[in-house]
């Protein structure tokens, strides 16, 4: 049995950050981590509102499944922040509601 640590975590002095914006607000994070990740350590609780009733939403399941995580990143709506990773310098905004079809475009696109 081994008693060596399993995994390592770099000093802080060693750790590559990004900074996203979310909202006009600046919010620096370790590089590779999700943007629903960076949101959360940025102190981000409301992340969309529901298209019915306008209740505030957040991440749920962190892995693509629940759609409860859904952004407005770099213009484009709709974006699962769980399953996109934080790159330098993104535009983040919260969903309001439901995007109009018109508005939703493939990331590929964008």
């Amino acid at each position: 049995m081994t008693t060596e640590p399993l995994f390592s975590i770099p000093r802080s002095s060693e750790l590559e950050t990004v900074t996203i914006t979310f909202e006009g607000r600046a919010i620096t994070v370790p590089a590779g981590i999700s943007v629903a990740a960076a949101l959360l350590v940025g102190g981000v609780h409301d992340f969309r509102s529901s298209a019915v009733g306008q209740a505030p939403r957040a991440p749920y399941c962190m892995m693509g499944v629940c759609f409860e995580c859904l952004v407005e990143i770099d213009g484009v709506p709709a974006r699962q922040s769980c399953i996109v990773p934080a790159q330098d310098g993104m535009q983040v905004r919260r969903q309001i509601g439901a995007p109009a079809l018109d508005d939703v475009r493939f990331a590929e696109e964008s």
